[in-house]
């Protein structure tokens, strides 16, 4: 399978396994065996870099396990062959999405005229409070 330019996924790196789908459907669901769940074996993958590896490990989630493998399950459609499509093209897209390096971020600090409009709009809320206090006669 072809990721991009640089990442091929080999068919030994995919297994697939088929089991009966949840929810309603009638007797079909009963019956055929239409949702896949499709392993990736992402540790042991000769393809992926190793940072490629590490953001698709923090994507996965609960999907991946302790051994590496990312674990992927559908069950949208009532076909088999369109489930497959589905596993496939997920497993693309959450691998292109690793693929991207995310932008540090730099660090910045507030400008000296933002400091002292907020150092201004404290002291002015905190002189409003305090004329809210118990008012004494002054007879």
């Amino acid at each position: 399978m072809r990721v991009d330019d640089d990442i091929t996924i080999a068919d030994w790196e995919l297994s697939e396994s088929f089991t009966r789908a949840q929810g309603p459907g009638g007797q079909n669901v009963n019956k055929v065996s239409t949702a896949v769940e499709l392993r990736f074996e992402a540790a042991r993958s000769p393809n992926l870099p190793p940072d490629v590896k590490a953001r698709l490990k923090r994507l996965a989630g609960r999907r991946w396990t302790v051994d590496g493998a990312l674990i992927l399950r559908v069950e949208d459609t009532r076909s088999q062959a369109r489930n497959r499509d589905l596993a496939r093209e997920r497993l693309k897209e959450l691998v292109l999405k690793a693929t991207v390096r995310p932008k540090r971020r730099i660090a910045t600090k507030p400008t000296w005229g933002s400091q002292k409009r907020r150092l201004a709009a404290k002291s002015q809320r905190g002189e409003v409070k305090s004329l809210r206090g118990k008012v004494t006669p002054d007879d």
